[in-house]
This record gives structure tokens, sequence and C-alpha cells, in this order.
């Protein structure tokens, strides 16, 4: 299509396009994500096309209620019911293995689908007036920073797509954490939303899957992904400054600029905050007039872990 999305509340309009095969970008607590028809796979298709992603990278399913797992999964592990009643809705996706209600093009081939019940009460209202769920990346092009507006979804994907729901700016502002139930411990296979310390508050102990894989079980486990147009560097910014001095640099720290151009993500140190900040942060500095992006290692505890994976693979 050529033109230029619509951003809009209307629900029943976005249903319509959904049911008619089309893409439509959805609002969720976590990032805006590019939707269709789960069981769909030319519509499915239709989401790689517009974002350019690879069809060996899988597609996340949502869905508007806990009932539907049973249509999509052969199982549902005690572990897994644990978290969900936690959780859900919310920033939590878990890794079950697919019926065949699934397309392939949907898991990437693989055996497992993720699932997830989002937390935003107009995708909800959506999902539920839905008579599938909905398959949906994150609306924009494959690689680049995450959507968590309407606008930064027009800005990229306004010109492919033809209804943009608009829930207002994303509250979590970090994509979902992803688990998996196929070992003796869940394994985070994605840092997210929720952190590592509140699934082991309800499981216990979980491993944390820190590879990088061209062959990804999961969404966001690519080695370079979230990426800005400029160079980012990661790591402690003391030295990066001194470094780069004689450069025009933007700095993306937690509370303390150290006296150069940039911008902080939480006064007061609310890594909750700044999480919903960073995708918005990198994408203005892109846009700035800057040499070099300049990223702060967050401290490693909470949705701090989650932040440092996202710079750690923008930065690859």
């Amino acid at each position: 299509m050529s033109g230029t999305a619509l951003i809009g509340t209307d629900t029943e309009k976005a249903a319509s396009l959904l049911r008619s095969g089309a893409c439509v970008a959805i609002p969720t607590e976590t990032v805006y994500g590019l939707a269709a028809n789960a069981c769909d796979p030319a519509a499915v298709g239709s989401i790689f096309e517009i974002k350019n992603r690879p069809f060996f990278d899988p597609l996340i399913v949502h869905i508007g209620c806990v009932d539907q797992v049973a249509q999509l999964a052969v199982s549902f592990p005690e572990k897994a019911k644990k978290l969900t009643e936690k959780f859900w809705p919310g920033p939590l996706t878990i890794i079950l293995p697919k019926s065949e209600l699934v397309p392939d093009i949907v898991s990437a081939g693989l055996f497992t689908v993720g699932i997830r019940m989002p937390d935003h009460d107009l995708t909800l209202k959506l999902l539920q007036s839905l008579e599938f769920p909905l398959a949906a990346p994150s609306a924009n092009p494959f690689g680049y920073v995450s959507p968590t507006t309407a606008q930064h979804v027009a800005d990229q994907l306004g010109n492919k797509i033809e209804y943009i729901l608009d829930g207002g700016p994303c509250r979590v502002g970090l994509e979902s954490t992803i688990v998996s139930f196929e070992s003796e411990y869940p394994v985070i296979l994605r840092l997210g939303g929720i952190s590592m310390e509140e699934i082991e508050e309800v499981l216990g102990k979980v491993l944390v899957s820190t590879g990088d894989s061209s062959q990804p079980t999961a969404p966001g486990m690519l080695s370079s992904h979230y990426a800005t147009r400029k160079k980012l560097l990661f790591g402690q910014l003391d030295d990066r400054i001194t470094q780069y001095a004689g450069l025009n640099v933007g700095v993306l720290a937690l509370s303390d600029l150290r006296g150069q151009n940039g911008i902080i993500l939480s006064k007061k140190r609310d890594l909750n905050e700044a999480a919903q900040n960073l995708f918005a942060s990198m994408r203005m500095m892109d846009n700035a007039d800057y040499d070099l992006i300049l990223a702060e290692e967050m401290p490693d505890s909470g949705l701090g872990r989650a932040i440092n994976d996202r710079l750690r693979r923008a930065a690859h």
C-alpha cells in the first residue's frame, strides 16, 4: 500500500482490518507491536515482509484470555501456570510445545511457540473481540530501536500499514521477559519487563540464557538488535568520555551526564523509569546532531539487566 497510516483508537476498525488479513500496529505495555492473524500464514508473512525480518526469527502470539493457551499449546506445565497466574496480563512470554493450530511461519519451524497476554486495556479489548490470536513482533524495521509511541510506528512503518491503534506511550518500555520450561530449571531466554528476581520469587531457581544465536529459539536473541543508525558504544562512561574527547558525543546515562550533552534516563536512579524511557531516548539521540552515542552500563539488578542486554545488542 502507499500513503500514510491512520492513527486512532478504533478497535472495531483494527479488528476489521485484521480479519481481512491485513497488519495493524497495536499498543502494549512493553512496546508497540505489528500484529496479524496468528493462524493465517499469509497474514503472518506480511509481518516479515513489512519489517524485513528474517524468517528464522520466531514471533510471539498474543492472547486475550488464558483459555487460549490450550488451543495453541499441547501442554501447559505447572511452573508456567504459576508464572501466568502471577504476571498475566503482563510482560511475560512463556515458551510451550505448539499445537497444529500454530503455523510453522510463526514458530520459525520450531516445535515451540511463545505466548503472552499483554497488559493494555485497548489491545485486550481488541484481542477479546477477535476469533483468533495475534502474532506481533515490535512494529519497527527489523533490528532497529523498538517503538514506544504510535508516532514512532508512523515515522518508520506509516507508509506500509493502514492503521495504528494508539494506546499512548508504553508503560514498561522494554519487551517481555521470555521463559522456557524444557529443562529441570526454567530458563529466561530474554530479559525483559519482569526481572529475574521477580520470577525467582515465584519459581525458585531459574537460569538465564546469556548466549547470542544465529538460530534463535525466541525473539530478541540475535547478537545485533535494537540498533541505532549512529554508532553506539556501551560500557563504563568515564573511560569512554576521555577516549572520545575530540568528538561530538552524546551520553545516555542513568542519572549523571558527567558534564556532557545527552539524556538522563532517571534522575531518581529508578531502573523501572529508566526502562520506560530507554527506547524513546535512543531514538532522540539517534536523530540528534551527535557523531557518536556513549551508553552507560546500568546496575546489574532488576530491570538494569534487561536494559544492559538491549544496549549491548545495540552496540554489537
